[in-house]
């Protein structure tokens, strides 16, 4: 009889367990198929104005469509894109957060300075677009030509200050191995974001400007000069500079961006971000936005994407020890 009574009691267990479970899935079934339901953040994780928020701007207006749903954009600027990179990291996986993914997260964990793991604890949703980076400078400075900047460096070390947008970024390392395939010495100054930098070679308070295309209309108004772009082919926007590359420096980098989530989103409202932000990555919209800081949409999906970030992982695990940037940035 009580062997018949344990029976019973451990069936009830089993069945209400899995009723338990089954109401749970139903719930978030519920929730996936209700989301968006409220307006969806969305990280930038530089500021206002520069390079990558006129370009993420565009990018969440043609996403913002094509999920029928507000997607608001949120400037988290600071440390070289990794407070708004550790912020969405750290958010809530529920699909009301999601952001641009600095590639630079792949260096920025071999420095030990990250408070995630990129390959745990972000959702990879699409590669969007690449960047186009150069050196400008005043057009009274008495650099005329990029020779005219590495001549002057080598008379006098230390004493050539070049604007980054952060220390340990992509403008500051593209830098430091253009410095190292010189063999010259700068002096790094770095600022909170791209405008910032900007701001401070325009003010001439100093030499010249490491960054994304922030300098292109500048340029095109005649307000900097272009010493060099540091892709594999020049700019066709501006065609008479010379890349890195031809110059004969083995700096090329274009740093290819995308958009990512909290790791553990559900799958479902995960296939309709993968969904949108494609379209949104494809659309003339984002072309568009992309054209006018000479930038190239490099488009991958969720998987591709990835991958992409994982062999990034591995190769900035070399450069961070062939340019000792742990014990240059501790």
């Amino acid at each position: 009889m009580r062997d018949r009574e344990t029976s019973i009691q451990r069936r009830r267990l089993l069945i209400g367990g899995a009723g338990a479970a089954l109401l749970a899935g139903t719930a978030c079934r519920a929730l996936a198929q209700s989301w968006p339901a409220r307006p969806i953040v969305f990280i930038c994780p530089w500021s206002a104005g520069g390079t990558a928020d006129l370009t993420m701007r565009a990018l969440v207006s043609a996403a913002s469509k094509s999920l029928g749903a507000t997607m608001v954009l949120e400037n988290r600027a600071g440390a070289a894109g990794m407070l708004g990179a550790t912020a969405l990291a750290t958010a809530k996986p529920d699909g009301y957060t999601v952001g641009q993914v600095p590639l630079s997260v792949t260096r920025f964990t071999h420095l030990g300075n990250l408070r995630f793991d990129p390959l745990k604890d972000l959702t990879y949703i699409a590669r969007t677009n690449g960047q186009t980076f150069g050196f400008a400078c005043l057009p009274e400075s008495r650099f005329k030509s990029l020779a005219d900047l590495v001549a002057f460096a080598k008379a006098n070390p230390g004493k050539v200050t070049c604007a980054t947008s952060g220390a340990g970024g992509e403008t500051h390392v593209g830098m430091m191995e253009f410095a190292s395939n010189a063999g010259i010495d700068i002096n790094h100054i770095p600022y909170k974001g791209g405008a910032d930098a900007l701001q401070a070679v325009l003010g001439g308070h100093v030499d010249f400007l490491s960054d994304s295309s922030s300098w292109a209309p500048h340029v095109v108004q005649g307000k900097l000069r272009l010493l060099a772009t540091w892709g594999e082919e020049r700019v066709p926007r501006f065609k008479d500079t010379p890349t890195l590359k031809e110059l004969g420096y083995k700096v090329v980098r274009m740093a290819p961006n995308g958009v990512g989530a909290p790791s553990g989103i559900d799958p479902q409202i995960l296939a309709k971000l993968r969904d949108a932000f494609k379209k949104a990555a494809l659309s003339e919209e984002f072309k568009a936005a992309c054209d006018k800081i000479d930038s190239v949409v490099m488009y991958l999906d969720a998987d591709a994407y990835r991958k992409f970030v994982e062999e990034n992982y591995a190769r900035e695990k070399i450069q961070v020890e062939k340019f000792g940037l742990k014990q240059l940035l501790s």
